[in-house]
């Protein structure tokens, strides 16, 4: 990773190569931050390229375009991980329910997530946290991982 990607928060941009199948997982593994807000994990289509520094000022605060398989808000006020997906520029309704929250402030954490054929499933250190059910129809187009916030990455595969 390149120290161009990162801003004041650790961003990594990464590409699924061939995209997303079932039977695929992803892992995130990091430490979080020891005052941290949120945290955000994406799967979509099309990893943003910078072209220029212009346009990467630009896109800083822009959405990433394409749409967005699954992407996890970790939220440490409301103690809630949020899922959700964008289909044709659309966000859907969003998904909050939980059995536990199971990130902590300074703590190191693993995220795996697991693409089903119905689902992803979301595992936090070994332990299931919550199911998505897929929106979008073609998985294969899901190619990038995109992963921001207070967290500094300690692996991503």
């Amino acid at each position: 990773m390149e120290d161009k990607e990162k801003k004041g928060n650790e961003q990594y941009i990464g590409e699924i190569k061939g995209g997303l199948r079932p039977s695929m997982k992803l892992v995130v593994m990091g430490i979080v931050d020891k005052k941290p807000k949120s945290i955000e994990v994406m799967v979509s289509s099309a990893p943003q390229q910078k072209e220029s520094e212009e346009e990467e000022q630009q896109q800083e605060e822009a959405e990433p375009k394409g749409d967005v398989g699954l992407q996890l808000k970790v939220s440490f006020l409301n103690k809630a991980v949020q899922r959700n997906a964008r289909l044709a520029g659309k966000w859907g309704p969003a998904e909050n329910t939980l059995s536990f929250f199971p990130f902590a402030p300074g703590e190191p954490f693993k995220m795996e997530i697991v693409c089903e054929h119905q689902q992803f499933r979301i595992l936090v250190d070994g332990q299931p946290l919550c199911g998505f059910t897929h929106r979008l129809p073609q998985l294969a187009n899901l190619t990038a991982l995109r992963v921001f916030g207070d967290v500094q990455l300690t692996k991503v595969a």
